[in-house]
């Protein structure tokens, strides 16, 4: 994983005629291309244990009728290679061949040596043979139900797996219905912040690996700013032991474990890529606030440690997170640090889903997002979200081309309570944005519902759109529950009038109009209105005068 750019793409073309999928640089952001076009990636990840054809067969027409494009689903390393050196595709054949008779893509997460930390999915002739295979340990010796990162014995048996799958991709899925492929999932140790194997503490009491410190150097300007902090406070060395370099304390064993983790998936990743380049990333559980590392699973690809992961994993592509948390645009932001694009391949499956999933896009022109337990998404929360994926599908040519260049935003309530306007410049223009997240009531066309939302007993709606400008006074918005009023950037008495609106759908790119909003849905050009409860598209034209 490099700074601030992806892994150049591999330019072989399979016997089966599709382009390896890709990675690709637009402006400030990346782009996945299939096929060779813009890939926006509409997910959502099956459950942990809803991968096989026979439990999976009943779900799929509800995936479809969700609006997704991609489903995101696991390979097990126990299933796959139940004897060492014995495969067995069945299960990620019957994957490939069921999503591209329903006309999806996939992302493949790879569940090898650990899953949420720990290695449950490690094949039996793994976890019973602990000899060859040994567990990390505590400080007080106990071995844990995690397999150490410091093990040539169990670095080297995943590596040779995962290359086993990426080969077989390589020759069974030659129409690349898999565009995507996570390493490992949610790596990170617990409960304590690092592993106290006799191998682990050798190398905790040595010195930071010169990779790393000539990394860090490199990039001094550039590094998370938690990391310089923390190097800089510890007196900025550029060589001793870990605690020499970052001080005393939890932090610093996690970043002497993050990198033991990165080095450990860097020749997983490689093996892979070796036998097919499709883009790799690794994705990471969040810290909870006031959470110490080792309370949580600490050191995995989490954004204070990107320097960390990119300087020991540059076989990645990119790191993702797994927002559970309601503090989603702060966490996607962090995410996208330093050129890293965005990918949410967890998300709670609630109705703020369907908000969030605008803003991914909108705002970082994500590669994509994807709730998880997609296949029991139901009620609000499913209404919500396929109508979100339908704006996302019709806009998807417009996020293309605009990702990356800063013509296009996206509007989420900042905080929870919020009630004054929310206000972003946007260029030459200000946009202020008020929140609906309840239903309107009867005969309120163009009027901001003045109701409580903070009331208990009324159903709460998502609230949010993607604004994309398609000409200096000209905006697309899409999305549901914000009423946005227009002012002007500039110094002086210029006012901003609402020339036209029109609600309209897009088709293959095309506009079509549908009605105009010139009176009471526009408050007689005061502002434009995405009442709450219903997703729509519309275009506006404004005017100066003054």
């Amino acid at each position: 994983m490099t700074s601030g750019s992806p892994m150049p793409a591999a330019s072989a073309v399979p016997k089966g005629g599709a382009r390896i999928p890709r990675l690709r640089r637009s402006g400030t952001a990346t782009q996945l291309v299939v096929d060779g076009e813009p890939f926006l990636i509409r997910g959502g990840e099956l459950g942990n244990s809803s991968a096989e054809r026979t439990y999976l067969a009943g779900y799929w027409p509800r995936l479809e009728a969700l609006g997704l494009n991609t489903v995101v689903a696991p390979v097990y390393w126990d299933v796959v290679e139940p004897a060492e050196g014995t495969f067995d595709w069945t299960s990620v054949e019957e994957l490939i061949d069921d999503a591209a008779a329903h006309g999806m893509r996939l992302v493949l997460l790879w569940f090898g040596s650990w899953k949420n930390s720990m290695s449950c999915y490690a094949p039996g002739w793994v976890k019973t043979d602990v000899e060859r295979f040994p567990r990390s340990r505590d400080s007080n010796g106990r071995a844990l139900e995690i397999l150490t990162p410091f093990s040539d014995n169990n670095r080297d048996a995943d590596a040779r797996a995962f290359a086993a799958l990426m080969r077989r991709l390589r020759e069974y899925d030659r129409e690349h219905v898999a565009v995507l492929v996570q390493v490992e999932n949610e790596i990170g140790m617990i409960p304590e912040a690092r592993d106290h194997t006799a191998e682990a503490e050798r190398a905790f009491a040595g010195p930071v690996p010169a990779e790393l410190m000539a990394y860090l150097q490199k990039h001094h300007e550039a590094l998370a700013p938690e990391l310089r902090e923390r190097w800089t406070a510890a007196g900025g060395r550029t060589g001793g032991t870990w605690t020499e370099v970052f001080g005393e304390g939890p932090a610093t064993e996690e970043l002497f474990m993050a990198w033991a983790f990165a080095r450990y998936v860097q020749p997983v990743a490689a093996a892979g890529k070796a036998e097919l380049d499709l883009p790799m990333y690794t994705n990471a559980a969040l810290i909870r606030p006031g959470y110490l590392p080792g309370q949580y699973p600490s050191a995995g690809p989490l954004p204070h440690l990107i320097d960390v992961w990119r300087a020991g994993a540059p076989a990645l592509d990119f790191i993702a997170p797994d927002i559970y948390f309601p503090e989603f645009a702060e966490w996607a932001g962090r995410y996208t640090r330093d050129g890293n694009p965005l990918f949410v391949p967890e998300a709670l499956r609630s109705t703020d889903a369907a908000a969030n999933a605008l803003y991914a896009f909108g705002a970082h022109g994500a590669i994509g997002f994807s709730p998880f337990g997609i296949e029991t998404i139901e009620g609000p929360a499913a209404e919500a979200l396929t109508a979100s994926y339908d704006v996302v599908n019709q806009l998807s040519p417009l996020i293309a081309a605009h990702a990356g260049d800063g013509t296009m935003t996206a509007l989420v309530p900042p905080a929870e309570s919020q009630r004054a306007p929310h206000r972003i410049v946007f260029g030459e223009l200000v946009l202020e944005a008020t929140y609906e997240r309840i239903a309107a009531p009867s005969l309120a066309d163009g009027v901001i519902n003045e109701a409580d939302d903070r009331s208990t007993d009324l159903t709460r709606l998502p609230a949010a759109a993607i604004v994309i400008r398609t000409a200096p006074d000209e905006l697309v918005i899409g999305g549901t529950g914000v009423t946005v009023t227009f002012s002007s950037a500039r110094s002086g008495a210029e006012s901003i009038g609402i020339l036209d609106c029109a609600e309209g759908r897009y088709h293959d790119g095309a506009w079509e109009h549908q009605r105009w909003l010139n009176g009471d849905q526009t408050h007689q050009g005061r502002h434009l209105r995405l009442e709450p409860g219903r997703f729509a598209i519309q275009r506006i034209r404004l005017y100066r005068y003054s």
